[in-house]
């Protein structure tokens, strides 16, 4: 963690042992089921030390959708940064370890005296892509996908998620894409934010012009 940390102290804590929790269960399978790789959560809370640095995240004010969310540990992460922390995840039967998952981390919590998760995380089961899968958001949790402000994938298919940020979403909406290498790709209707660099070495920063 930077010196300049925007963090104060106490949330930075937290944040790290939700990141420890996850990052012990990290899920990298290959074969037919090498579409699933874990986010590095660690890294994760850099990033978020980042975007609130640059203003591209403003705390308890932002909206944050994963569009892939698997068992929610993003989603987990960053509720307690976001006023809303919404997912989305296609295969129902990775969306059942978030429950059991979140319960074994909110005893670490407990046991080491640092905040519970808010109540401010849904997750969906449905095809990000879906315009019906945007009407049931919207219905469930009150906000449509154009009042996003921070938009996240693990890589898979990011570039149809970008078609559909530069489509749907508000001028100003950032791209969080995890997993990307030194060539970054030009994505239509999206700005780079980060030329040249990833922050922690793999998150690139997009941004909707």
């Amino acid at each position: 963690m930077p010196p300049t940390s925007m963090l104060d102290e106490d949330l930075r804590k937290t944040l790290l042992k939700v990141a420890q929790f996850y990052d012990q269960r990290k899920v990298a399978h290959k074969g037919y089921l090498g579409f699933r790789q874990s986010s590095d959560l660690t890294r994760l809370v850099g990033c978020i030390d980042y975007l609130i640095q640059h203003s591209l995240l403003i705390p308890q004010q932002s909206l944050f959708l994963d569009m892939g969310c698997a068992d929610g540990r993003v989603n987990v992460l960053l509720s307690y940064v976001v006023r809303q922390s919404v997912g989305i995840e296609v295969h129902e039967w990775i969306l059942e370890e978030y429950a059991p998952l979140k319960r074994g981390l909110e005893g670490v919590l407990r046991e080491h005296h640092l905040r519970r998760p808010p109540h401010n995380i849904s997750l969906l089961h449905g095809d990000t892509l879906d315009e019906a899968v945007h009407e049931i958001m919207t219905e469930r949790t009150g906000r449509a996908l154009e009042e996003f402000d921070l938009f996240y994938t693990y890589l898979t298919m990011y570039e149809e998620f970008a078609e559909l940020i530069a489509k749907k979403a508000k001028r100003g909406a950032v791209f969080m894409i995890y997993g990307l290498e030194r060539v970054l790709p030009k994505l239509d209707g999206l700005q780079l934010l980060t030329p040249g660099k990833l922050i922690q070495g793999t998150i690139a920063l997009y941004q909707k012009v």
